[in-house]
């Protein structure tokens, strides 16, 4: 089984789900130089997580229905990101304080290595798209992109697409046309 399934199980078995949070499309959820501490199940809806630098914003990663999200440097250090995480469209989230979360992850091993798991995962994910980005060409990144995770094009406007893939939405545009 899924070990995000797995996790979001045990919460809900534990009802340690706060307040539903309700974001409008192109809503923040977190912007710059906030602290979060939550993580956010997201029960419908697109987020995305980006920074913003002098000229431009880069996105980073997507969230979709059935996804974990958070501004993770935040959750680790409790102190300020530079992320900001935005709605997409309209984006219904349950969260969970850190507190409430570290406690139910320690509470058995089993949890342990559901959290292990999942932040192995996660670690994986970002290697190869580091590795995607510095060796790969537009075209290979945008290929492995979409056998990877075909629902980013299904939901995605291409703007943020192009933004991921560390392209112009011109040249993302040339790439799905050939």
């Amino acid at each position: 089984m899924n070990p995000i399934l797995q996790l979001i199980e045990e919460i809900e078995q534990h009802d340690l789900w706060e307040t539903e949070v309700i974001l409008d499309r192109n809503e923040y959820l977190k912007v710059r130089g906030s602290i979060d501490t939550h993580i956010y199940f997201v029960v419908s809806g697109t987020l995305r997580i980006f920074i913003v630098d002098e000229t431009e914003e880069h996105t980073i990663r997507f969230g979709y229905t059935g996804n974990l999200i958070t501004a993770l440097d935040s959750f680790i250090t409790e102190k300020p990101s530079e992320l900001f995480v935005q709605a997409i469209k309209r984006t219904e989230l349950k969260p969970i304080s850190k507190k409430n979360f570290m406690n139910l992850v320690s509470s058995s091993t089993e949890n342990i290595q559901l959290w292990q798991t999942i932040l192995l995962g996660l670690i994986q994910q970002q290697m190869e798209r580091e590795r995607d980005l510095l060796t790969s060409s537009p075209v290979d990144r945008y290929k492995r992109v979409l056998k990877r995770s075909p629902q980013v094009f299904q939901e995605i406007p291409n703007k943020y697409i192009a933004s991921y893939l560390r392209m112009t939405p011109e040249t993302l545009s040339r790439i799905k046309k050939s």
